[in-house]
């Protein structure tokens, strides 16, 4: 412990060196602002560096540093920040006006076909709004309004946003697991309603089901799990998962806000051949601006439309829900990922297995021991997505809680000293990895891996001197 502390006061005085003028702005900002910023991913120890610019795969800080990123915009940008591509097509709209009206626009109609023609499946109907938290709280509430039931089941370590209905099980307590609520200003009824399964566990599904099966809603789940650890769901998880809503009435809720159109021009609800009841989307099917959406069966999304009437939901979007400039982002996103499936996936999914592959050889060759998630599955052929950890035994990474359990894996080493390491070899990474774009090129993938050879040198210098 002593030595980890060592290493990590290190690395934050040298972090200082290089980014005095964040620091400079952080302290003012955190005169103002609930712990200097508005996001809590964004806010490391000690400070955050504060964005001067970004296009594709990089940005820049307020002191010059510029940085191979693999956030990527919460992992929405697929084409790197800032695509040409997307701001071409905005510029001439943008100058005819494109502040906010309040009206219907055709553009909804146009991406609304695009995203329902794409996964394939008739009598769909979609709503537009504008995060993935209100997306999944509308869900929720449609699926209580079509049931007339009110629990709800979800996977320990899924992360659907800050909907109230939704907040338990996201972070592990040791001793504890996923068991407990996340935030306090909550209901207690909301939360003896939630009921967590673990990712994967097809016997444990089967057992809650038994036992709540009848007094369930919904079922919501990310099939590829983000921050429970990069993980793709077994195609027998997921077929089991259908057919016991489908034997006691519950809605099925596919929580793809991260995986829409990040593995192909659809979602993955598609490449396993499972429908949901419904489904949620956003980051990229906004192309860079605040669009998310839910899309599902006809029978549950009207109930929306009961103006009037007894069972009605109100799921009435938001301010900016459907603005135009927004969806029109949106439109050319998804139509470039359609025209352009057969070269993006399977190049993002190549650059990033390299990558993978060359972060844990950098760790082995120092002795240390390093195993990244990410990696495509049976079903999904790519994946761009990465994630380092550093396990304290040896085993195969399957559940949230073998990403999230301290006695198995270091996640103080994951999550805030290799975060620090990197910002100082110029790599910005969350959770210890992140996503390629389009833009990521080989050359950073090379320079990528030996930022991290660099900090496992350093590592080992401290860790194991």
């Amino acid at each position: 412990m002593k030595r980890m502390k060592r290493l990590f006061s290190f690395l934050e005085e040298e972090y200082r060196k290089k980014t005095r003028k964040s620091c400079a702005l952080f302290q003012r900002a955190s005169r103002y602002m609930v712990r200097g910023g508005s996001h809590s991913l964004r806010l490391w120890k000690p400070y955050p560096f504060f964005l001067t610019s970004a296009s594709g795969s990089t940005v820049e800080d307020a002191d010059g540093n510029r940085y191979i990123d693999y956030w990527q915009g919460h992992y929405a940008n697929i084409l790197g920040h800032n695509p040409e591509l997307v701001r071409r097509k905005l510029l001439p709209y943008v100058k005819q006006g494109a502040l906010h009206t309040g009206f219907e626009g055709s553009t909804q109609l146009e991406l609304a076909e695009k995203i329902i023609s794409r996964l394939e499946k008739t009598g769909l109907k979609i709503r537009f709004t504008t995060s993935g938290t209100l997306a999944s709280t509308f869900a929720v509430m449609l699926a209580m309004g079509y049931t007339g039931r009110d629990f709800i089941l979800k996977v320990g370590g899924g992360w659907h946003g800050s909907s109230p209905y939704l907040l338990k099980g996201v972070k592990y307590h040791p001793g504890r697991g996923f068991s407990l609520p996340d935030s306090a200003g909550l209901p207690e009824e909301f939360s003896q309603k939630i009921i967590i399964t673990r990712f994967n566990d097809t016997e444990q599904l089967v057992d809650r089901f038994k036992k709540y099966g009848s007094k369930l809603a919904c079922f919501i789940l990310e099939p590829f799990i983000g921050v429970g650890g990069f993980l793709f769901s077994s195609r027998e998880y997921l077929e089991t998962a259908r057919d016991l809503c489908d034997r006691y009435g519950v809605v099925l809720i596919f929580d793809e806000i991260i995986s829409g159109f990040r593995f192909a021009a659809t979602g993955l609800q598609k490449l396993y051949g499972i429908s949901p009841d419904l489904s949620l989307f956003g980051k990229l099917i906004g192309g860079g601006q605040a669009v998310a959406a839910v899309v599902g069966r006809r029978k549950i999304m009207e109930a929306c439309e009961k103006a009037g009437k007894e069972g009605r939901v109100l799921f009435e979007g938001g301010t900016f829900s459907a603005h135009e400039e927004y969806l029109r982002a949106g439109l050319v996103m998804i139509d470039y990922l359609e025209k352009n499936e057969e070269k993006v996936y399977p190049r993002i999914g190549q650059l990033a297995e390299e990558l993978r592959r060359g972060i844990e050889k950098s760790f082995q060759a120092e002795g240390i021991r390093v195993v990244c998630t990410g990696r495509p599955n049976e079903v999904v052929g790519f994946s761009s997505f990465f994630m380092v950890n550093f396990p304290k035994k040896e085993f195969d990474y399957k559940y949230p809680e073998d990403v999230w359990n301290p006695d198995r894996s270091d996640v103080f080493l994951r999550e805030e000293v290799l975060k620090l390491a990197l910002l100082l070899q110029e790599v910005h990474v969350v959770h210890g990895g992140g996503c390629l774009s389009t833009a990521h090129t080989q050359e950073e993938i090379k320079r990528t891996i030996e930022a991290y050879a660099q900090v496992a040198r350093t590592f080992k210098k401290f860790l194991k001197s």
